[in-house]
């Protein structure tokens, strides 16, 4: 098991349906053997150019436990999610 960091945006939208994204993805992760160890909302930021017609969006910081695998897993289904702008996946050294 191996240490990430995953932060991603999330589009600007309902609180309801941003907490959705990020409860899919907590999910994801668990479902493929990984652990979030902590979750760190930074909230709504305003961003230093625009992505997809977006000039906001919602910061998401993920510290999580988890095998390559799991990790390819989610950052494979981040690249096809409609609802976030970007995201990335670094591996937090020891």
């Amino acid at each position: 098991m191996r240490k990430y960091e995953v932060i991603f945006i999330v589009k600007p939208m309902e609180e309801e349906a941003t907490n959705a994204v990020v409860e899919k993805f907590t999910k994801l992760i668990a479902a493929n053997g990984g652990t979030v160890d902590s979750e760190d909302r930074w909230g709504k930021k305003r961003l230093a150019y625009e992505i997809k017609d977006c000039t906001e969006g919602y910061y998401v910081l993920l510290n999580v436990t988890a095998e390559p695998a799991c990790v390819a897993e989610v950052d494979r289904v981040m690249k096809i999610t409609d609802d976030l702008l970007k995201h990335m996946v670094v591996r937090v050294e020891e």
